[in-house]
């Protein structure tokens, strides 16, 4: 397993983006350096949920500029997240096509409960270590996400489509902050919260955290204006909300608040930010919440870490789904175990090897989970196996790992004109043949002795070369091989089983 003494972090959040680099010391992490911007994609966002090409220059040159500081560093050891916005724009993809140009890293889209998850595992490395379950709220721009754990590990996970951008522009968007529009924000606020009060409600917990920069933000406010009961700082309470809402509403304007501590980025966003805390302390009946340092960014330099050091998540939600899903573990393994010594043949050659290691891993992965749609309905399972893995929240993995999952699990049998465009890449061609052939050798759902054979492909041909003799010992098979090479000549890909005497199967 590779391992790096330096490694990388960057959050395309909604309102800001940051970069954060991190030192490794014996699987520990110590901060080099950071940056942050205030991009503010959410404020581009149409009705229609398009980023404007405003937003969109803005984002362009400050991945630029963190490009500059991340260059030359490996693109193993950098990973790079997409929030909200970029879940929700309808643009994206063209976006971020121009974005991984501009940065020099690809770009992943993760699901809200995967940015949940890192967030709590960011805030969970920055606190020390308790035996009391923890609520940590994480209020981004297009988002807030709300998660319980306990010491590393989360158990409750939720994502809601409320942030400090879209409400402040729901309900202030001329800057005026009425006693009207603040009660309905935070009505808005309370109605989202409702669905969820239940599983985050004060008995599952013990202590409070908010995360990131509207609820540091707010605790700065609380604290240099004194607002809350004392001298305390780095918390928020509800006295210090009841005071700082009476302040803002007989304002009444966001351009003009005089609030110490509220830096001028963060005037336009504060009170939609405000609306949505104060509707958490309400609904969740929180009295009191300490700030952290630990974030998404945190969160996701960790979960890095751990890929090396063979503490993946992704590896555990693929054991726990198998689990849930009831997959016949026998029939995965055997599928797995020989899909990867095909896999590797045909990547063997690859020139960039941690590519194909991680899509090795993919590969693996998809090998145990083709069948999770058996759950469904055995009749076109592959198909129900897809939209599972496309669709399901599954922890460690993002949109676009998932999406080569079922891209893989749809490939597994059938018609290849369905998956055409994903198999026009070298490395889904080669995983895709590694896991239908899989397939095929183990129809029988039951462990036999297979023959050596030997994998090759170029291009648009793959070539698979069996002893003869073991064929005639496995008709089935061989018929099976030569329906394979007719299904592969409809998407034009030469797909022939040549015996070691070099005749071909017909």
């Amino acid at each position: 397993m590779h391992e790096y003494s330096t490694l990388a972090a960057v959050d395309l959040g909604s309102n800001s983006f940051h970069l954060q680099v991190a030192r490794v010391v014996d699987k520990q992490l110590y901060p080099l350096d950071s940056l942050k911007e205030m991009v503010q994609l959410a404020a581009d966002l149409s009705e229609d949920e398009f980023l404007h090409e405003a937003s969109q220059q803005r984002a362009l040159i400050c991945l630029e500029k963190f490009g500059e500081r991340l260059r030359g560093l490996s693109q193993h050891a950098v990973r790079v997240v997409g929030t909200n916005s970029l879940r929700v724009a309808r643009n994206a993809a063209d976006f971020l096509e121009k974005a991984e140009q501009a940065l020099g890293f690809p770009i992943e889209v993760i699901a809200g409960h995967e940015e949940a998850r890192l967030i709590y595992l960011g805030v969970a490395h920055s606190l020390p270590a308790s035996d009391n379950n923890r609520l940590v709220i994480d209020i981004g721009g297009g988002s807030t996400e709300f998660i319980i754990g306990n010491r590393l590990e989360s158990s409750k996970l939720e994502s809601l489509y409320m942030g400090c951008i879209n409400y402040s522009q729901r309900f202030f968007s001329d800057g005026k902050i009425s006693k009207g529009a603040m009660k309905r924000a935070e009505f808005a606020a309370r109605t989202e919260i409702q669905a969820i009060s239940t599983d985050f409600s004060f008995d599952h917990w013990q202590e409070a955290y908010g995360a990131s920069g509207t609820a540091r933000a707010l605790a700065r406010i609380l604290s240099l204006n004194q607002f809350n009961d004392g001298d305390e700082s780095e918390v928020i309470t509800s006295m210090g909300l009841d005071r700082l809402r009476d302040h803002l509403i007989k304002v009444g304007d966001s351009r003009n608040l005089g609030l110490a501590g509220l830096q001028p980025d963060r005037e336009k966003v504060i009170v939609g930010g405000f609306a949505i805390m104060a509707a958490i302390f309400t609904e969740l009946k929180i009295t009191r919440m300490a700030v952290t340092t630990g974030a998404l960014r945190e969160g996701v330099l960790y979960d890095l870490l751990g890929r090396f050091h063979q503490e993946d998540m992704r590896e555990v939600s693929v054991q726990q789904f198998m689990q849930r899903y009831r997959i016949d573990s026998a029939q995965a393994n055997r599928i797995e175990s020989l899909a990867l010594v095909l896999g590797r043949q045909m990547l063997a050659n690859y020139p960039d090897e941690k590519t194909a290691e991680d899509a090795l891993k993919i590969l693996s992965w998809a090998a145990r989970l083709h069948e999770i749609g058996i759950c469904v309905a055995h009749t076109g399972f592959h198909k129900h196996s897809a939209y599972i893995l496309n669709n399901a929240d599954i922890p460690g993995f993002s949109r676009m790992e998932q999406s080569q999952l079922g891209q893989l699990a749809l490939a597994v049998r059938g018609s290849l004109t369905k998956t055409r465009e994903f198999i026009s890449d070298p490395i889904n061609f080669a995983r895709v043949v590694a896991l239908r052939l899989a397939a095929i050798f183990y129809h029988s759902r039951t462990s036999i002795e297979l023959p050596s054979m030997e994998m090759a492909i170029e291009s648009s041909k793959c070539r698979l070369l069996i002893p003869q003799e073991w064929l005639e010992c496995y008709p089935l098979t061989d018929t099976l091989l030569v329906s394979e090479s007719e299904a592969w000549a409809k998407v034009n890909i030469d797909f022939n089983v040549e015996s070691y005497s070099g005749r071909q199967i017909s």
